[in-house]
């Protein structure tokens, strides 16, 4: 209870709610590779991530997948087609063994009614997912590839990053096609452009991780500020 507690969905509720909340759900769990919910499929749950990493994709209509974003513990995925009462816009993959907890829209409709104050989260999530995605359609129309890439990394180390001896690990199992559909450019663009930032030794890669040693400079980067 305690750590659903801090839980942005669930933020101000006292003792007797969140005993509630939990009475209503139920656990998920996926092995990597496994999806929770699929793009298309009828929305019936709303799911809260407890432990390990969903990534979100959405197909375009001409094939192309795109990765819309990475969800990590404490997150939560699906409720845009629970309020909206839409099919889900995208599928979320485990790309790691995760456990979720999982609310059925029937259930989390009753809980909203019973506790305003989770719907009023609830919008605020949304908002702040809208603005998210409004950044990223606006880097993708006016920036060059090489701030796309930082304001990528920058962002993922905001919602998965750990600090570590060497600086700022981001915390997930991150390939460099997830990062060049995240940022709308090719592989090749992205494989190039972190080669010469690690002969920089402004990050480190390794077994799909990246490790950012020097934020300041690839906040640079994302800023177009003069180097130094």
């Amino acid at each position: 209870m305690a750590a659903v507690s801090r839980m942005g969905i669930f933020l101000g509720l006292d003792a007797s709610a969140l005993a509630e909340v939990l009475a209503a759900a139920t656990l998920a769990t996926a092995q990597a590779g496994e999806a929770y919910v699929c793009q298309g499929d009828p929305a019936h749950r709303f799911y809260l991530l407890v432990s390990g990493r969903v990534r979100l994709s959405q197909v375009t209509p001409e094939g192309q997948q795109v990765v819309m974003r990475f969800i990590a513990p404490g997150e939560e995925f699906g409720i845009v087609a629970i309020l909206g009462r839409l099919p889900y816009p995208v599928t979320a993959e485990a790309v790691e063994p995760a456990v979720a907890l999982a609310w059925s829209g029937e259930a989390f409709n009753r809980l909203i009614l019973r506790h305003p104050q989770i719907g009023l989260n609830g919008m605020a999530m949304l908002a702040e997912r809208v603005r998210e995605f409004q950044d990223r359609l606006r880097e993708a129309g006016t920036q060059r590839v090489e701030r796309r890439v930082a304001n990528g990394l920058l962002r993922l180390a905001r919602q998965a990053g750990r600090s570590v001896a060497e600086g700022v690990l981001i915390d997930l199992p991150l390939s460099r096609q997830d990062l060049a559909e995240m940022t709308g450019t090719t592989l090749f663009t992205v494989s190039r452009t972190l080669a010469g930032w690690e002969e920089r030794g402004i990050i480190s890669s390794a077994r799909k991780r990246v490790t950012l040693l020097q934020p300041h400079a690839l906040v640079a980067v994302a800023e177009d500020l003069p180097e130094g």
